[in-house]
This record gives C-alpha cells, structure tokens and sequence, in this order.
C-alpha cells in the first residue's frame, strides 16, 4: 500500500467515524416518526443548499471529471443542464409539492391511483436508486483501487455500509447532517484540485495541451447527441426527482425550499467548471484508453504530496457520499414507507420508519449485489437506473398533476409497459454504456411506451369527454400543431437526426405533444368515476386517510387523521 494510500484510509475511516457518531448526536433529540421522514420541516435555506449541493454538484463533478477525460471542455454541459434541473425544480414544484404534501413520487402516484400503482411504483424505484448510488460511489472506489490493495467492489461494499450506518438512525436529519460536512470537504477538494493543476500540468501546460488537442477544446466534442440527451434526460427528470423533493419539502416554508435550491445552483457552478479542467489535466500528464477514473486518480497519485492526495481522495469520498446517501434513503423511502402503507394501509407512522429501516438494509446488500455484477462504469449503472425509474413513472406523475381522466389500469400499463419497454430496449443494445439499438437512448422509448399505454387504456374505458372550455381547446390545436410541424422536420432531416443520435429524442417530443393534446382536450364525462371538469380551472381532491396518508404525504400529517390534498390546475 502507498502512503497515500494509508493518508486516504486514515482520513476517510476518521471522517467516517464523525458522520456515524456526530449524525447519530445531532438526532438523538428527535423521536418522532415525522422528523425521520422531513426533519419536521425545520430546514433552513442553506441547509437545503448543503443538502442540493451534495447531492448534484458532488455527482456531477464525478460524471464531469470522467467525461472530460475523454471530451475536453464539452463535459462542462453535464453540469449545466443539471443545473437548469435544479432551478426548474425550484421554479416549478417546490410549492405544489408542499401544497399537496407529498415527499415522494412514489407517493404522489399512489394518492391519484391507489395502492396497486404505488406499490409497483415503489419497488421500481426503490430497487434503481442503489444503481445511482453505485454510480458514484465506483469513483472512490477506483481511487482506492489504485492507491491500495482494495479492489472495486471491496470498496463499494464499504461505502454501501458506511451509508446504512450514519442513514438507519437519524434519517433525513442524518443526511443534512452528512450533507454540510460534504459540502465542506468537497471544498477542501476544491482548493487542492487547483494546487494540482497548477503544479501539474501548469496553465502553460494545458495550453500546450489544448494545441495539440483542438478537440478537446471543441464545445460539442461529447457529441451533439449525447449533450442534448443529458438536457432532455435533466429536464424530464423535473417531475421525478425524488431525492431533491424530500430535501426541499424538509425547509421551514416553501420559500425557504426555493431560496435553497437558488443557492445550491450557485455554490456548484465552481465545481463544475474544476471538474472540466482536472479532467483535461488528467488527460494531458497520464492519456490513455483505460478508465478514466483510474488515470485521474493516477495524476493526482503522482502530482500532489500522500497528504494532499489524500485530501483530494476524501473529496471524492465525500462526493459519493453526498449522492448515494440520499440516493439510498429516498429509495428506502419508498420501498419502506410506501411499498409498505400500500401492502398494510393502516401501519403507523413508526411501522413505517420500522419498514423503511430494513428497507434500508434490503437496499444496502442490492448495492453490493450490483458492485459484484459490475463495476467498471459509473455510465452504465445511471443509464440503466434512468431507463428503468424514468420509462415506468413519467406518465403516471404527469398524469397525477394533470390529467382526471387518467384511471388505475392505465397508470398499471403505464408503469409496466414504460419499465419493459426500457428495459427490453437496452438489452437490444447489448446493455451498452455508449452504443444503442438504432441509435436510440432506451429511457425515451420507454417515456414513450408510458405515455401511450396511459392515454390509450384510460380512453378505452370511456369516461371521458372533448371540453368544452375554448381556451384548452386552443392550447390543444397549439400542441397538435407542433406536433406536426416536429414530425414534418423529423422527416425531412432523418438522416441527420440519425447521424447524431437524435431520431429516440425527437420521437419522444412528438409523442410528449400528441401527450399534451390528450390532456387538454379531455376531461371526465359527468357521472364518471373522476372528477368532473370545473370552470376554468380544474381542481383533484384527493382524500388521504391518516394511514395511507404516510404512503406520500406528509407524516406529521398522517398522524392527525385526515388530510385533503387539493391540486390546482
């Protein structure tokens, strides 16, 4: 073992020592099931910051790092387009959420469609966070490889407990606690990152370096398709950002919840742009066609003092932490609470931090299950966890805010038939991280099977009719216009959008228009099952008994009986 490497084990086994016991203190004050869930909602804005920061800006500086080990400056991107997600976040859904008290999207499915819906929701996307998880924690793992005898999966196996020990006592307390301490190491990161690139290869040195190389300095060197498949995979996954919901439902007001996200957009942008330029350092001292993430750990090995290397790998360390811990937890969430007030809708609160408990060990060994599977490519796993958790629960969610008319065996079809389709479509590409079948990313054709198997059931049962109201009418004639008009260009530029990847994407936003046609122009018929359209605006009440309230409402008010959740239109 190098001294790095004993400086890395030091630092990291200390470290982790501290977020165990100092998150295992700062809940011991707190008893009820509801703080285990939302903090109380005691959050402040920069604890939400803190929270939102270690979760993007830590993945995303390890999906920048690797990406720009082999694209140059275009990896910078990845940052932004998560950036515009976090901003949507806070723009969009922060307030309707809190109005509708609901942490989950899982329980934002089950309150519209019942307790089948939420539980096959819920084991879907309980059983994909720990492939996010495992995304980021193979960055640390591959700093350990290089600097000591651990191999890949050794250490993911040791991230995946570390997590279950400071996340199985204190819950969402425990994760704001772990959050800030990331944030503040992930900055101690920060300063010894740029310590190394000026001592190696210097700035001269990257200028050289970018002569030599035009295409790493090229703004579309990752690929015109894979750029505008990380927006669109971003921006889809407004609605479906789970993590970043329970961190944000956890503020004091909803405000304090907006004010946070704002923040944690710009305390990332720092990192995102040191996550380009160490990339691209890496590739100028140590190139190669090995994993990246193994040359940057290499370059760093060799350019700082053991110390600051080990600074440095404790950054990273506290990167994988910052987004498999709530990874994990949000995931156990919903397959503890959730899964478990669908199976038994009149479980208490603490039956249902019980459930969530061993939900959390269930999701600890799935992790390392998936670490011995593979292990090699952090891509791989997200790619595989976006298909599956974004082709089953996109309609269903939509459908939820939006759409009356939508009923419980099309949200059904809709979460199967979207995950199958995912699924089957990524096989058909051999799982491959970066070649797919016809040039199409799996997750949009499985949004688009969960679109169309939603709208399709939910008409044939027939409880619907064309409003009346000319104003929906107009915005559905707008939205069939586009969609016309953007299968008109599909047409005449296939080739194009096929040399660049572009036909899945394109596809998507025409049948997310033809989508947003069905929505606005039906309505339920008078009589039927689902509400009947109101003047004007439509309003969902949904009434939640105190039970099945814990599914995806707030626990707080689960406990006080009965809580009507009305969303707005």
């Amino acid at each position: 073992m190098t001294t790095a490497g004993l400086w890395t084990l030091g630092l990291a086994l200390a470290y982790t020592v501290w977020l165990v016991v100092g998150g295992r203190w700062v809940v011991a004050r707190q008893e009820k099931g509801a703080n285990f869930f939302v903090s109380g909602r005691t959050f402040s804005p920069w604890t939400v910051a803190f929270c939102i920061t270690g979760l993007f800006s830590g993945s995303s500086y390890i999906a920048i790092v690797e990406l720009s080990y082999r694209t140059g400056i275009s990896a910078i991107w990845y940052g932004v387009a998560e950036t515009v997600q976090i901003i949507l976040i806070a723009l969009l859904l922060v307030k309707p959420l809190r109005r509708k008290l609901v942490v989950t999207v899982t329980g934002i499915i089950g309150d519209r469609f019942g307790r089948a819906a939420q539980g096959v929701s819920a084991v879907i996307t309980g059983f994909t966070f720990p492939m996010y998880s495992l995304a980021t924690a193979i960055a640390f793992a591959s700093a350990l490889t290089v600097i000591t005898d651990v191999s890949l999966w050794q250490s993911i196996t040791l991230t995946a407990v570390v997590l279950f020990a400071f996340l199985v006592f204190g819950g969402m307390r425990s994760v704001a606690f772990s959050q800030t301490m990331n944030v503040i190491v992930i900055g101690a990161m920060f300063i010894v990152g740029v310590w190394a690139l000026l001592a190696s290869p210097g700035i001269d040195g990257l200028r050289d370096f970018a002569e030599a190389n035009p295409q790493m300095t090229e703004p579309a060197s990752a690929g015109v398709s894979l750029i505008v498949a990380w927006f669109g995979t971003f921006i889809v996954n407004v609605p479906l950002a789970q993590a970043a919901f329970q961190m944000s439902m956890s503020a004091r007001t909803p405000e304090d919840g907006q004010r946070g996200l704002f923040l944690a957009a710009v305390i990332g942008a720092p990192l995102i742009i040191l996550g380009v330029v160490v990339g691209i350092a890496a590739a100028s001292v140590e190139p190669g066609d090995g994993l990246p993430l193994i040359a940057i750990s290499e370059y760093i090995t060799t350019t700082l003092p053991p110390w600051a290397a080990a600074v440095f790998f404790l950054g990273m360390w506290a990167c994988a932490l910052g987004w498999a811990g709530p990874c994990q937890f949000s995931g156990a969430t919903s397959l503890g609470r959730d899964l478990g007030s669908a199976l038994r809708p009149q479980a208490s609160q603490e039956q249902l931090v019980r459930y969530t408990r061993v939900a959390l060990v269930v999701l600890t060994v799935v992790m390392i299950g998936f670490s011995i599977l593979r292990a090699e490519e952090s891509a791989w796993w997200n790619i595989m966890a976006w298909t599956l958790r974004n082709g089953a629960t996109f309609a269903p969610v939509l459908a939820a805010f939006f759409w009356p008319v939508a009923t419980r065996s099309g949200a059904m079809a809709s979460l199967l038939g979207g995950f199958g389709a995912g699924f089957g479509w990524y096989a058909l590409s051999g799982f491959s991280a970066t070649e797919f079948y016809l040039g199409t990313h799996p997750v949009w054709v499985g949004m688009i099977v969960n679109m169309v198997a939603l709208v399709s059931v939910s008409l044939l049962e027939g409880r619907w009719r064309v409003t009346g109201d000319a104003r929906r009418r107009a915005r559905g004639a707008a939205a069939a216009g586009a969609a016309v008009a953007l299968t008109a260009l599909l047409v005449a530029n296939w080739g194009w959008a096929a040399q660049y990847g572009l036909t899945g994407l394109a596809l998507f936003l025409v049948v997310a228009a033809l989508f947003a046609v069905v929505l606005l122009v039906t309505v339920p018929r008078e009589g039927g099952a689902v509400p009947p359209e109101g003047s004007g605006a439509r309003e969902t009440v949904v009434a939640v008994s105190g039970a099945e309230a814990g599914s995806g409402a707030e626990p707080g008010a689960a406990e006080s009986g009965t809580v009507a959740a009305r969303l707005e239109a």
